[in-house]
């Protein structure tokens, strides 16, 4: 395991525990804010610091060409994104995968609170 894996690890363990607790609470299906806000108390709770809808800028050839909002971004390392769809698509992945290129990051988890369950996938950018 490499110097993120050691550290990302764990914590994207710790993200997805508190993921699993809000849907067993609230169950599936609210809006994506509704399941956005829970999250973040539930990761407050457990001490991790955590930013809701932080900005990022993309930048082509010293120009910013696009500004996005993540949902989570948790202890400054993971990007979390959430979602309220009948199931995680490619296009799920490919927008984490930007959201990582943009921010150096290395580990997005998408995570669906759509019915019938939650579903949470890891996204890994390696530079």
């Amino acid at each position: 395991m490499d110097a993120h894996g050691a550290v990302l690890n764990p914590l994207s363990k710790r993200i997805i525990g508190c993921s699993l607790r809000v849907a067993g609470t609230l169950g599936n299906g609210f809006l994506e804010k509704v399941s956005e806000n829970a999250l973040a108390h539930e990761l407050r709770k457990a001490r991790l610091g955590v930013e809701q809808q932080r900005g990022i800028t993309v930048m082509y050839d010293g120009v910013m060409v696009g500004e996005y909002s993540i949902d989570l971004l948790v202890e400054a390392s993971i990007l979390v994104e959430l979602k309220t769809v009948a199931e995680l698509s490619s296009a799920h992945r490919a927008q984490c995968l930007n959201y990582l290129r943009a921010t150096d990051m290395h580990l997005c988890l998408p995570m669906n609170f759509g019915p019938p369950r939650l579903e949470v996938r890891r996204v890994v950018f390696d530079l």
